[in-house]
């Protein structure tokens, strides 16, 4: 992917850029250059002084959250047009080092906080192969799917867990292959939880 074209998502990994999405006001910066926008234009918008905005701006295209896009002259002045190099950011737990969740540390298989740190460790991992990919103009290969289920019963969900285990360790079984030398090895993560209000089936 070229570097020029602006990430529908951006997994950050840097505890310094990572501090830097997470200040108000320049997150509130780079959620206005979701389109090119200059310091000044963005002095009006948010409420500080063009000078203000172009200390942040140095912080933000320093960490690569954001890039220039155009310089306009007027005459002796030169306005840069600045762009967010994504529409949205996620922190990877990566940024947190020693103390961000890792599932490895959690022995209790069935509870929120092991759940929690196995979708911390998607965040990370799929990041770190997402830039990887892009760096290289490549794809990466994923597969998610995503559906609400509404259960009659308790039973009835003990039961679907009980099938969906079976289906998955006989789906595992048939083709993961040990002896491929030259196969990749591809995580499967399932997850189920109580869906919030909101959620549409």
């Amino acid at each position: 992917m070229r570097a020029s074209v602006m990430l529908d998502l951006d997994v950050l990994d840097d505890p310094a850029a990572a501090a830097v999405v997470l200040d108000p006001i320049k997150s509130r910066l780079l959620a206005e250059l979701g389109v090119p926008g200059s310091a000044a234009s963005l002095a009006a918008r948010v409420g500080l002084t063009r000078q203000k905005v172009n200390y942040h701006l140095r912080a933000l295209e320093e960490h690569k959250l954001v890039r220039p896009v155009e310089e306009r002259h007027w005459g002796g002045i030169t306005e840069r047009l600045m762009v967010a190099t994504a529409r949205s950011y996620v922190v990877s737990p990566s940024a947190l080092g020693r103390i961000g969740a890792d599932p490895a540390r959690n022995n209790d298989r069935l509870s929120a906080s092991y759940l929690i740190a196995l979708a911390v460790r998607i965040v990370r991992e799929v990041g770190q192969l997402w830039r990887g990919a892009r760096k290289s103009d490549k794809r990466l290969a994923t597969l998610s799917i995503d559906t609400v289920i509404r259960f009659k019963s308790p039973v009835e969900r003990a039961a679907f867990t009980h099938d969906l285990a079976q289906m998955i360790t006989k789906l595992a079984a048939r083709y993961h292959d040990e002896t491929a030398t030259d196969g990749r090895a591809h995580r499967l993560v399932v997850a189920s939880y109580p869906a919030p209000p909101e959620a549409k089936s």
